[in-house]
């Protein structure tokens, strides 16, 4: 089971290794697009973690996860249905990533930093979905399974550095190269991004005909630091903070 699945992208990829796998989500219109990409063992249900495995019988699944929707979950509610229902020996896994960081440029890093989480009200910060981000900021580590109920809980982080690419500390599991107008649009997918919009109604990019929104105002200052951003097509490396908790359910637990 995929819990906050969202278009499904990860409920397809365990298609090959199960027999059957339900995605669910709180989002009608994630699901129905969901639905519109569905494989013949899936299914696609509309609910929230809490009360999506209510539907199944105990010790009925195989496996658990969530990827990139686990900090927006009750656990203190979730938990025990997560061990009604996980068969002994079965699996939990939620993993998640944070802010990305340009590996070859500590400056440039620093000020995308600022930007995304100083609260002033020109800035990012502010408009985060709390306390989900803080949550994925500190890498998940809010998770934590009740070992009474859980074994084998493991815990892989990853913590980007600004020394080159692989200089972070912990295991990586998202890199990428990027062109830095890609990474503009990419800032721009943040959900703190279109709070920031919705605040700031007369502020529209650059790229749209306008004088100019926080994120060319972000890439502005950063320019201004290293003129290798003043050129949309250069090529940046980025790698990600992330963070995945995995857990067997105990088979001596009552």
């Amino acid at each position: 089971m995929d819990l906050g699945c969202g278009t499904g992208i990860v409920t397809r990829a365990l298609s090959p290794y199960f027999d059957r796998v339900v995605g669910s989500d709180p989002s009608s219109g994630m699901i129905r697009q969901a639905r519109e990409q569905t494989l013949t063992n899936l299914q696609f249900i509309e609910g929230n973690a809490e009360s999506s495995t209510d539907a199944f019988g105990d010790a009925s699944l195989d496996c658990i996860v969530a990827s990139q929707a686990a900090h927006w979950f009750d656990f203190q509610a979730l938990w025990p249905k997560l061990a009604r229902v996980v068969r002994p020996g079965g699996t939990v896994a939620f993993w998640g990533y944070k802010d990305h960081v340009f590996v070859d440029f500590p400056a440039a890093s620093a000020i995308l930093q600022h930007y995304a989480y100083d609260l002033d009200r020109d800035k990012l910060g502010s408009y985060w979905p709390q306390p989900g981000r803080s949550y994925v900021q500190d890498k998940l580590r809010v998770i934590q399974p009740p070992r009474d109920q859980w074994e084998d809980i493991q815990r892989i982080e990853y913590e980007p550095g600004t020394s080159g690419a692989h200089s972070g500390e912990g295991t990586l599991f998202m890199e990428r190269q990027m062109k830095i107008g890609e990474c503009k649009e990419y800032v721009r997918t943040w959900s703190s991004y279109h709070g920031w919009t919705e605040a700031h109604p007369g502020r529209i990019a650059r790229s749209q005909g306008g004088q100019g929104d926080v994120v060319d105002s972000i890439f502005d200052e950063i320019a201004s630091a290293n003129s290798w951003f003043l050129n949309d097509d250069n090529l940046i490396r980025i790698e990600w903070g992330s963070a995945l908790i995995a857990a067997r359910r105990r088979i001596d637990s009552d």
